[in-house]
């Protein structure tokens, strides 16, 4: 079983996004009994709260359902529970790394680094860009998928 957490600061915008994608990607590839997949945060601001409204909508859209995403903190013991960490920007793994203390088997990785536009995901809590993150973390969520499957 492969396991992947997906990280960004509060858990209710592009970390849960990734988390959805990623299950439905895996789901439509009849994939879901390979695959853990879920999702955190590196910040306390959002723990307890459910996706950000935005966000679901977004998903919805795309015939995604958020029922049921609550925020949670991403803890140490994460590190051994999951072979891929995913970070949405490099500001998340800066504080992954002061939660985990280091990353001795290269577990960290940015989404869109599995890509052909490596780089950050900006946070559309701050842009209003729900669109252009949902773009981004879906060809990352493919990229991600396809380097998993080889």
């Amino acid at each position: 079983m492969i396991k992947v957490l997906f990280i960004c600061h509060g858990n209710i915008c592009r970390s849960p996004m990734a988390e959805l994608i990623m299950k439905n990607l895996v789901e439509q590839a009849g994939l879901s009994a390979c695959f853990r997949i879920a999702s955190a945060a590196t910040s306390m601001e959002e723990i307890g709260n459910p996706i950000y409204p935005p966000a679901r909508r977004k998903l919805q859209e795309h015939g995604i359902s958020a029922e049921g995403h609550r925020a949670r903190r991403m803890e140490r013991s994460d590190y051994e529970a999951y072979d891929y960490l995913i970070a949405m920007e490099q500001y998340n793994v800066r504080n992954m790394l002061r939660i985990l203390g280091k990353d001795p088997e290269g577990k960290i990785h940015l989404l869109r680094d599995f890509t052909d536009h490596p780089g950050d995901i900006d946070d559309p809590w701050y842009s209003g860009d729900f669109t252009t993150a949902y773009r981004q973390i879906l060809e990352g969520c493919r990229g991600l998928l396809e380097y998993l499957q080889r």
